[in-house]
């Protein structure tokens, strides 16, 4: 197996509504937010961990694939495929491994799928946005407050606090894809459409929590033609 090149996926990612990834913050404080989102620890600015695009993307792929019901949910693996008896499926889900990697549990096994082929970049507030908010003094995030509502008694209950990115908020957004050729055969092309495949998906989804609510919806502005031509295209095949 050699690697024979790297492509980037880049651009910018656009937030189109408030979007909220957790920070995860167990520690209470007076006066603070139940909800508070992931900021970098010394410029308290919120970016987007790669961590959780490259999570929803793959979720979305195993969903779209008919993966994930096989799996119930979890993330499929190597073991899950060994008792498929639908090639397709099987094929859709070595291509999945191969782009977002298999766990260590998996043994030798492993070897037939090679190094994981996709990489997720944090995404940092683009310098033009930072600069925009700083100069006309606007807040990075927002607080949105939420309830739930008793039908019976129309009266609004446990009421708190959302903390989200507001829509309009630009990040730098970068995936790298490794191409490897093995016994002749170059893999590069595939993993490459079925990543561009699992972006358009998310676009079309949310990002983060709450997105049933109406968070989390992004659009991704991407440098290489190619890739926003593939982005703005129809995910699924149409009837008739």
């Amino acid at each position: 197996m050699q690697l024979i090149d790297i492509v980037e996926i880049k651009g910018r990612l656009i937030v189109e509504s408030g979007l909220r990834i957790g920070a995860g913050d167990s520690e209470m404080r007076i006066g603070g937010l139940d909800n508070p989102i992931i900021k970098h620890p010394h410029t308290l600015e919120p970016y987007i961990p790669g961590s959780s695009i490259k999570g929803k993307v793959r979720s979305l792929l195993e969903m779209k694939s008919g993966l994930m019901a096989i799996t119930k949910g979890k993330p499929v693996s190597l073991k899950d495929l060994e008792n498929l008896a639908d090639n397709n499926l099987i094929k859709i889900g070595h291509k999945i491994l191969k782009l977002f990697g298999a766990g260590g549990a998996e043994g030798e096994k492993i070897e037939e799928i090679g190094p994981t082929r996709a990489s997720f970049a944090d995404c940092p507030l683009t310098h033009q946005w930072r600069q925009k908010s700083l100069q006309e003094g606007l807040a990075f995030t927002e607080v949105k407050s939420e309830n739930s509502i008793n039908r019976i008694r129309g009266v609004a209950e446990n009421p708190r606090q959302m903390e989200r990115v507001p829509a309009g908020a630009e990040f730098e957004f970068r995936v790298t894809l490794k191409k490897f050729q093995d016994n002749g055969n170059p893999d590069g092309e595939e993993l490459e459409n079925l990543l561009l495949e699992g972006l358009k998906l998310l676009q079309l989804d949310a990002l983060g929590g709450c997105g049933s609510r109406g968070y989390g919806r992004i659009r991704l502005e991407l440098e290489n033609p190619y890739h926003q031509k593939f982005l703005n295209s129809q995910p699924f095949p149409q009837e008739g």
